[in-house]
């Protein structure tokens, strides 16, 4: 079994898997260049119970067991430190998780020997790049501790190319499953 990226071949029937999946085309509905976004995951049946109306907006799979909604966190903090603005996060004990969508660049790691010492200086160099990539990562966490890691890239952006992996990334999974520690 490889860690590698993998794209989905057969139709999930994760709650979890699907949620981060819709919530990574909803994000891909607004375009590149967007700041990070949060998300709450709160369980469907118990958002129709408080919302009553929008069932009727709802498909047959937004509907079965353990299904999960994203409530999008509005006004986040910007902050070029994702992991400050993490760290005061704290979810009610409703919210069963929680997705969280940034843009990153990558480069190949030769790239990033003999950066100028300014950040702003090594970021356009790093920019400039010619082996840049663009990619949005979308990672979901629950409260119980699973989670699934969605990557998109500029070059490819289409929805049945987004790859998907438990490891994509470690440091960001850490940080929300974080703002479930009591």
């Amino acid at each position: 079994m490889s860690d590698q990226p993998s794209r989905p071949s057969e139709p999930t029937t994760d709650p979890l898997a699907i949620a981060a999946l819709d919530t990574e085309r909803h994000v891909a509905r607004s375009g590149w260049d967007q700041p990070p976004r949060l998300f709450a995951l709160v369980p469907t049946a118990e958002l129709v119970a408080h919302e009553p109306q929008l069932r009727a907006t709802l498909s047959a799979a937004d509907l079965t067991d353990g299904a999960l909604s994203a409530v999008e966190q509005e006004n986040l903090p910007r902050s070029a430190d994702l992991e400050s603005v993490l760290g005061r996060i704290a979810w009610p004990e409703g919210v069963t998780g929680c997705a969280f969508a940034v843009e990153r660049m990558v480069v190949p790691p030769d790239a990033e020997r003999d950066l100028p010492r300014d950040p702003d200086a090594a970021v356009e160099r790093l920019a400039a790049h010619p082996d840049r990539r663009d990619v949005r990562l979308l990672v979901a966490v629950t409260r119980d501790g699973r989670s699934i890691c969605l990557l998109r890239q500029r070059a490819h952006d289409a929805d049945d190319q987004v790859a998907t992996g438990p490891d994509l990334a470690p440091g960001l999974v850490a940080a929300l499953r974080a703002t479930f520690d009591a």
